[in-house]
């Protein structure tokens, strides 16, 4: 009991000398956490909106590449509501705040181009900067009539290569 009541008393009060009178900082962690906690709360927003920014492109990217993957491979004439309905689905691993996607699961941007040999998809989004970037980013002019940061993706993939001459009844025609 006693060494607990001299540990107390010496962890509440300290003096400079020992015989100068005794002065209490107790209340000295409370000014020092006032000063930390908001420090290290601005610096994990900071650190928070790149991750959720990195996660979003590359579902993005993903649900590009696995579009433009199928549109190519798809039997006959594809349909590119189905298509559009495809990347719809693999967007919709991206969480619905507005720190990943603002404007809910339909308010993506879906456009399948087809050429002769390939097919691209272009998926593009807005999402809601956290206030501090979203300062940096109006300053740098990124941002849109919202206040919202623009993210997109592009992928385009090969029905053949190149180097493939003829048509599939040529090859048919070849080998048979």
């Amino acid at each position: 009991m006693r060494l607990t009541a001299w540990v107390f008393s010496t962890w509440r009060c300290t003096s400079a000398a020992p015989d100068a009178p005794r002065r209490c900082c107790a209340a000295q962690a409370t000014v020092e956490a006032a000063v930390l906690v908001p420090v290290f709360l601005t610096v994990l927003l900071l650190a928070l909106q790149p991750v959720c920014m990195l996660y979003t492109r590359t579902v993005m990217e993903s649900a590009a590449a696995e579009t433009a993957r199928v549109a190519a491979l798809w039997e006959g004439a594809p349909d590119d509501e189905a298509v559009v309905a495809f990347a719809q689905r693999r967007l919709a691993a991206i969480p619905d705040l507005a720190i990943f996607h603002e404007g809910g699961p339909l308010a993506w941007d879906i456009a399948v181009e087809r050429t002769e040999r390939a097919v691209a998809v272009s998926i593009s989004g807005a999402l809601r900067p956290l206030p501090v970037i979203g300062a940096f980013a109006g300053f740098g002019g990124t941002t849109d009539a919202y206040g919202n940061l623009r993210l997109s993706a592009r992928t385009e993939v090969a029905y053949r290569p190149e180097w493939v001459e003829g048509d599939y009844r040529d090859w048919i025609a070849l080998w048979s």
